[in-house]
């Protein structure tokens, strides 16, 4: 007994150096998305991921982020974490064509349902990407360029137009443009209530799909490093901070 305290002790010895080592990884911030990341918004809601990311930081102190200053629109940021110019991208959706160009922590940041937006008049429920496709050959469908979601509408054949923000989604619902946006329901959430559209517009009552967030790694990150990282993500996962952090920007 004595001899597996004492063993215990020594790896604990071992282990506690490692992780006080300081580790640097590369990060950006993607820009567009105020759920995840708004450093403007000051110190009491400046993004879901970029709490996260400090949540990290203050379970493993020795761990930093470089990058924070830069922020880059979706497609920029994937192509960085393709090409390796960067290490880590907080909160990125999974899909076969993103897990061949990279790899994905193994813990879930959050969750995230594909919800559609409609005016409130408008009294239709879409219950399947199929009755969705064939409303959306009168008027496209409203989605993020270039975002894991138009894809899935393109492969459902649902006609698309794609924006550069939930924000102006909104707007062009509002103007009769189209007739329902379709996005994540925390960022849609999020710019209902900052347009003032509550009374105006609806959610509809179908959950398309429903996935996680996670932490996008690069191809060649090294183990090592990984697993550093994920030991911190289970210890906030363990103690409820990713659902406390996540339940604060519903």
């Amino acid at each position: 007994m004595q001899r597996r305290l004492w063993l215990l002790s020594a790896w604990l010895g071992l282990a506690a150096p490692a992780l006080a080592q300081e580790l640097t990884l590369r990060t950006v911030q993607q820009s567009g998305s105020l759920v995840k990341y708004a450093p403007d918004a000051g110190q009491h809601r400046p993004g879901l991921c970029l709490e996260m990311l400090r949540a990290v930081q203050r379970v493993d102190p020795g761990l930093r982020f470089s990058g924070l200053d830069r922020q880059m629109p979706l497609r920029r940021v994937e192509r960085l974490l393709s090409e390796g110019q960067v290490d880590v991208v907080f909160c990125l959706l999974k899909s076969p064509e993103r897990e061949k160009q990279w790899r994905y922590a193994a813990v879930p940041l959050y969750s995230i349902r594909h919800v559609v937006v409609q005016r409130a008049g408008d009294e239709r429920d879409f219950e399947t990407l199929a009755e969705l496709a064939a409303s959306s050959h009168h008027k496209p469908v409203l989605v993020m360029r270039g975002t894991a979601l138009a894809r899935r509408l393109m492969e459902a054949d649902v006609a698309i137009a794609q924006v550069a923000s939930e924000r102006e989604a909104l707007q062009m619902l509002m103007l009769g443009r189209a007739d329902a946006v379709y996005g994540q329901d925390i960022n849609l959430q999020r710019h209902v209530g900052d347009a003032g559209l509550a009374s105006k517009v609806r959610f509809g009552r179908t959950i398309f799909h429903e996935e996680s967030q996670f932490v996008a790694l690069r191809a060649d990150l090294p183990p090592a490093h990984e697993e550093r990282l994920t030991h911190a993500l289970r210890r906030l996962e363990r103690d409820g901070t990713l659902r406390l952090l996540a339940e604060k920007y519903r």
